[in-house]
């Protein structure tokens, strides 16, 4: 009677080891262990081009004090009135003029041991135009500071369509990223089979304003014009590929 019950349990001891291969293989996606004996490659690349833009965006704006909070408002929106007159002779439609700063501060004379003294008010007034056609920034800003803007804040310079140039980045990824593939499938020995998949980050963004120094308007310097390149801007695309390899 033992020797049969020890042979019962070493039976059913064979059975449940043979049954947990089959139970792993079930629970395991077929997906995922083909994944798994594949020998695959996970790369990024990117790809860029430059393209000379061809709108910009820049920041003026009006700064007046007077003796008492509506002397300097005053005084501040007869000066913007006029700059923005002259944005338009300029050849700057108003959908790309916009009011982009509105503040009202009073100033203060402080002295040692004593309260601070109220000594008037400053007004400033930005306005942000855009400019789709760069052949008038220049001269745009050069009238907008004879009419009375004496601020000149950041610029910056992009695309009105950006399309173009991003397909452009994007084909250069996608070659920079295949060479890759080759370069590592080589090394080890390998051939590249196919590409599994493919993902897309980054593209094209405005180029951050650049600072440029606050000034009073002089006349010998309108005089000379106003002379800004656009120069060139870059256009990056950033991608992902899983490459499945072959012996």
């Amino acid at each position: 009677m033992k020797t049969l019950m020890r042979a019962a349990t070493l039976g059913l001891v064979l059975s449940t080891a043979a049954a947990a291969p089959a139970a792993l293989a079930q629970a395991t996606p077929p997906a995922a262990e083909s994944m798994f004996r594949a020998t695959t490659l996970n790369l990024s690349a990117y790809g860029e081009t430059k393209v000379a833009p061809d709108m910009a965006t820049i920041t003026l704006g009006v700064m007046t004090e007077g003796k008492t909070a509506a002397e300097a408002m005053q005084a501040n929106a007869t000066r913007m009135n006029a700059v923005m007159a002259s944005l338009r002779k300029a050849g700057i439609p108003d959908k790309d003029i916009q009011t982009s700063n509105l503040n009202l501060n009073p100033q203060y004379r402080y002295q040692e041991n004593q309260p601070p003294l109220l000594v008037g008010y400053q007004a400033s007034n930005n306005v942000t135009i855009t400019v789709n056609d760069l052949k008038r920034l220049g001269p745009a800003v050069d009238a907008s500071v004879a009419s009375g803007a004496n601020q000149v804040h950041g610029i910056s310079f992009g695309l009105q369509d950006s399309t173009a140039a991003e397909n452009a980045a994007r084909e250069a990824a996608v070659k920079a990223l295949a060479a890759k593939a080759d370069l590592y499938a080589r090394a080890t020995g390998h051939r590249v089979s196919r590409l599994v998949s493919l993902s897309e980050g980054g593209g094209y963004a405005p180029q951050p304003p650049m600072p440029m120094v606050a000034y009073a308007a002089k006349r010998e310097a309108m005089d000379a014009g106003t002379s800004i390149a656009g120069g060139e801007l870059k256009v990056r695309i950033d991608i992902t590929g899983l490459y499945e390899l072959a012996r």
